[in-house]
């Protein structure tokens, strides 16, 4: 079948490398370019949007950065095959923002990635080339006034209250500014109806999870590393887990197999939302 994409539309404000990433980001995620698939020439994705073939180059860098496609010497651009490299979650962040109403669900450890990936498009907003109506999010992490498997003493395995208040400072602070970014959008009047709702819970978290618009999941596990942390002014080697190393694997209610992607999503959604209806329980960020 023949790739035909969405015409640009003259009153698109961004780039046109960004109109042309966003358009073929699209085609791939809905399967119109499936896994494996090889793209267009440049000079016939030139002809198809009608932009300059730097234009094309650079949006193909783009998507090629996000681990979509992949550049094969001497025979052109393809869809990766998902099991070649697992997608990044911020091009999905941002393409959310460009409905009309936003759901985020996480659960994980502290939020920071959640936090930096919300950056580029709460700025978009700000400048209007986004314009969301509604944006919740729900954030379920650990409870840090309660002993956790991690993190902990390295010379002993034994929790040490500094490092769990430490943990609770950092989420703390990656929250705050979420919320404060998000309910800014609704205060200057560029969205009509925000909220940003945090829950904690007893167990120790071993994965990150993040549930898009209920249409696509993102999951992957924190692996447990020696870590070296200053905690009230000393330095303490602990086992930590560390945020930096996870893989994320991405489903989505696109994916063509009927058992797989959407099924995966499903059940995210139901896993969320019993842990934040039974024992999640509400957590203040401004609170000591």
């Amino acid at each position: 079948m023949t790739f035909v994409p969405e015409p640009p539309d003259p009153d698109d404000g961004r780039a046109p490398y960004e109109q042309v990433a966003s358009s073929l980001r699209a085609a791939i995620r809905t399967r119109r370019l499936g896994p494996g698939e090889k793209l267009p020439s440049h000079a016939k994705l030139t002809e198809l949007y009608g932009f300059a073939r730097a234009t094309i180059q650079r949006a193909l860098r783009d998507l090629e950065d996000e681990g979509l496609v992949v550049s094969r010497k001497g025979s052109g651009v393809y869809v990766r095959n998902r099991t070649e490299r697992p997608a990044g979650l911020r091009p999905y962040v941002e393409q959310a923002f460009a409905k009309d109403v936003v759901t985020i669900d996480f659960a994980g450890f502290s939020s920071e990635t959640l936090h930096g990936a919300l950056q580029e498009p709460l700025d978009k907003i700000r400048v209007g080339r986004l314009t969301p109506s509604s944006i919740a999010v729900r954030i379920l992490v650990p409870d840090m006034s309660v002993p956790q498997a991690a993190p902990v003493r390295m010379e002993d395995g034994a929790d040490d209250v500094r490092l769990r208040e430490r943990m609770r400072d950092i989420m703390v602070g990656y929250t705050r500014s979420i919320r404060d970014g998000i309910a800014e959008l609704e205060h200057l009047g560029l969205v009509t109806d925000t909220s940003i709702n945090v829950r904690v819970h007893s167990g120790t978290q071993f994965f990150k999870l993040y549930v898009i618009n209920n249409e696509d999941a993102f999951f992957g596990y924190y692996p447990i590393r020696p870590n070296k942390v200053v905690s009230q002014g000393k330095t303490v080697e602990i086992y930590d887990l560390v945020g930096k190393d996870t893989t994320l694997f991405h489903h989505s209610i696109n994916d063509a197999e009927p058992s797989g992607g959407a099924q995966q999503v499903q059940q995210a959604r139901m896993w969320f939302d019993s842990v934040w209806e039974t024992i999640g329980r509400d957590f203040d960020l401004d609170a000591r």
